[in-house]
């Protein structure tokens, strides 16, 4: 099977991407691979995580990727600490959110009940969406870490492969998270997306992964 993201899934990840699977080589010695490369059997001879509730061999006995895209990846990251990262990105990127309204003066604190503006509510959930967009989707194309999931001990990676997502695959998973969150839904539609992954099986994903085709992975 080819290494390669399917058609469709943005750029190419590159190829000294320290973080993408490698396929087996019978070849080489220990340490060649990836980070993520692992012996058959697993680390110690226990099974490897993630394999036989989900078919098979998770090494799939040939050549080339397994069957199942998690083997030789690190463990899924723990949707508690997920979201625990998200508030800590939300409430830091809400603080820059809250100025930048306040210096163009289309803070939603300025209504009231008696003369609604609805041009200034526009304008405070556009620049949310620019701003949480932008970054959400320049931390995860740059290292598939925001700060909380940096601080967290996580990162964000693509699922067939392991490589971080590229520009295209993180403005995807972005805009799915966020464009709700600013125009209709706030913290409603944050629960919903990203408590998906509570629920998940067996990728622990959130709606904007499975847009994506991406998971979060520990990196502790």
């Amino acid at each position: 099977m080819s290494s390669e993201p399917p058609p469709g899934s943005g750029q190419q990840p590159p190829e000294d991407d320290p973080f993408r699977k490698q396929p087996p080589s019978g070849d080489t010695g220990a340490g060649a691979g990836s980070p993520y490369d692992a012996p058959p059997g697993g680390q110690g001879g226990q099974p490897p995580p993630y394999g036989g509730p989900y078919g098979g061999d998770p090494y799939g006995g040939g050549g080339g990727f397994p069957a199942d895209p998690l083997a030789g990846m690190p463990p899924l990251a723990d949707s508690g600490r997920r979201t625990l990262a998200r508030i800590i990105d939300m409430l830091m990127v809400a603080v820059v959110v809250w100025l930048l309204t306040w210096a163009f003066r289309v803070s939603e604190l300025d209504m009231n009940a008696d003369d609604v503006d609805y041009g200034k509510s526009f304008g405070q959930s556009l620049i949310a969406a620019l701003l949480y967009i932008g970054y959400d989707t320049f931390m995860i194309a740059k290292s598939g870490q925001t700060l909380g999931k940096k601080w967290l001990g996580m990162r964000v990676a693509n699922l067939d492969n392991g490589a971080t997502p590229s520009t295209q695959t993180a403005l995807v998973r972005s805009l799915v998270l966020w464009i709700p969150f600013a125009f209709c839904c706030a913290c409603v539609w944050t629960a919903i997306c990203g408590g998906w992954s509570f629920f998940d099986r067996p990728y622990k994903q959130g709606l904007h992964d499975k847009a994506a085709k991406t998971v979060v992975v520990s990196t502790r």
